[in-house]
């Protein structure tokens, strides 16, 4: 059986997004074994926001979505010698930036705590004190993360995501050995061998976070030796390259911005509610983006490089036939996961991070109504990049801008009457609504209509399919309520729910 590029690259992110997504339940597991559903915990997932935002503007999201198109294009015309001058250039920039709005962030890290509209205005006094210290300590991560995430960008356009893939498995790496060596009083029994333990507290988990980002950074520094890169100083702001990345990072970085804003929104909605309101959020995200990192991110990354480069190639039949086979694969998918993973996780999260029965019956709602926006936020996955390949950045933009409205004005009713879940299902709701707005947008520019009916149908078929399974299996046996017997449920779900999409999950193989 012959893969694709594509299915082949997808296959290879996803394996490794799969693995990195393992290694952070377990370090999520830890953490919350250790702190609980507790104020230093709510601290600690506060605290990474505004440095969060830093890096997903600088280098993580603006200036990455923004430069494969062009880093591709130049390598395509241009070849290796103009494509790393580029990257120099985009690299040095980066770093400057970032530097020196870190410091800012830096000196005034009280008022962005403590605002009314800031990030914990609902925080007690000594509560925000700790979460200032923690956000100036992780915006050292995010110094790291701004030549990091470039060069992901730079490995993804010469069609490599080996060590790409590889990076986020080291991040959360490092932050496991925050959280079982650094952070413990008293060090964890594996095996009759007990760890050392540096009893740091909450304050280990961020010194985990800057080990994970230098190893985030080093483990891709072979794949830069690999292709021979040679760095030059200067920002060449003069260079027409440079000048194009920078047109479409402009209308990015608010994009990205907008993206952020909705989880300063979520946190400052959050603290307003009970003690474990902001980490079930946190750990509902984290929980949701299992299967949407696995399925929209993983194909989305792998298909940039490729949509870029029919683009570039001015292959236009080409670049509609790949978007509309994404579609339906991620239609086929999301629909039934949707409905298996909301009605049979229960017992997993009872299980596995202990909350005890009021804190999971919070974070299964929590999840639940986040994963209503699964298919939602997939395709806006796909749709981005397909306009981005494009070098488009303004309709992504005026997406961003409707999502953050819808979530501000359903979030901030939403929380009143639901609390914590409304949070979450205001974020459905909104990134459903983006969703519905850029499919519709490019198949207006496309002149091609995107087919989904037939698809939908059996999707929806093998949801009903799927769930009432797991709904069967649980009303049968008292095993569905175990952790063993809810996974086994939810695999008959999935399995039950295959031959329904059965034409899709073949497609997979030759995107």
């Amino acid at each position: 059986m012959r893969l694709s590029r594509v299915t082949r690259n997808t296959l290879l992110v996803g394996g490794f997004f799969a693995l990195d997504k393992v290694a952070a339940f377990i370090r999520q597991v830890v953490i919350a074994r250790q702190f609980g559903l507790s104020e230093a915990l709510d601290a600690f997932n506060v605290a990474n926001n505004v440095p969060d935002l830093l890096f997903a503007l600088i280098s993580g999201g603006a200036l990455a979505m923004a430069f494969i198109p062009v880093l591709t294009e130049t390598l395509t015309q241009h070849g290796e010698r103009q494509t790393w001058q580029l990257f120099s250039r985009i690299a040095n920039l980066a770093f400057i930036v970032t530097g020196l709005l870190g410091v800012l962030v830096g000196v005034f890290a009280h008022p962005l705590v403590t605002w009314e509209l800031g990030i914990a205005p609902g925080f007690g006094a000594e509560q925000q004190r700790l979460v200032i210290t923690l956000m100036r300590l992780n915006l050292i991560a995010t110094v790291i993360f701004s030549l990091s995430g470039l060069v992901m960008a730079a490995l993804q356009a010469h069609q490599h995501f080996l060590l790409p893939a590889m990076a986020p498995l080291f991040y959360n790496l490092g932050q496991i050995f925050g959280a079982v060596i650094l952070a413990p009083e008293h060090g964890l029994s594996l095996g009759g061998i007990t760890l050392p333990a540096l009893g740091l507290g909450v304050h280990g988990l961020v010194y985990g976070v800057i080990l994970g980002a230098l190893l985030h950074l080093g483990i891709q520094v072979p794949g830069l030796i690999r292709y021979q890169f040679r760095w030059q100083a200067g920002l060449g702001l003069g260079s027409p390259e440079v000048r194009k990345v920078l047109r479409l990072m402009g209308p990015r970085l608010l994009t990205v911005l907008c993206i952020q804003l909705i989880f300063i929104v979520r946190d400052n909605l959050a603290s307003r509610l009970a003690t474990g309101a902001v980490t079930a959020l946190t750990y509902g995200w984290m929980i949701f983006q299992v299967p949407e990192t696995l399925i929209g991110t993983a194909l989305g990354t792998a298909l940039l490089p490729a949509l870029s480069e029919q683009m570039a190639r001015d292959q236009s039949e080409r670049f509609r036939d790949s978007i509309q086979r994404a579609v339906r694969v991620l239609v086929a998918l999301t629909l039934p996961l949707t409905v298996v993973l909301g009605l049979g996780m229960r017992p997993v999260l009872e299980m596995v991070f202990g909350f005890g029965k009021e804190g999971t019956d919070l974070l299964w709602r929590v999840s639940q109504a986040y994963l209503l926006g699964l298919l939602g936020q997939c395709i806006v996955e796909i749709m981005v990049r397909a306009f981005y390949a494009r070098q488009n950045a303004w309709v992504p933009l005026a997406g961003a801008g409707i999502t953050l409205g819808v979530y501000v004005l359903a979030g901030t009713q939403f929380y009143r009457w639901l609390g914590a879940p409304g949070i979450s299902l205001a974020d459905a709701l909104a990134f459903s609504i983006e969703a519905l707005i850029l499919t519709l947008w490019l198949t207006r520019t496309l002149n091609h209509r995107i087919m989904v009916t037939p698809v939908v149908l059996r999707a929806v078929i093998a949801a009903f399919v799927g769930g009432g399974a797991v709904l069967f299996g649980q009303s049968l046996v008292q095993v569905g309520n175990s952790l063993w017997g809810a996974i086994a449920l939810m695999g008959v779900g999935g399995i039950l729910a295959s031959p329904w999409i059965w034409q899709e999950l073949r497609l997979l193989i030759h995107l």
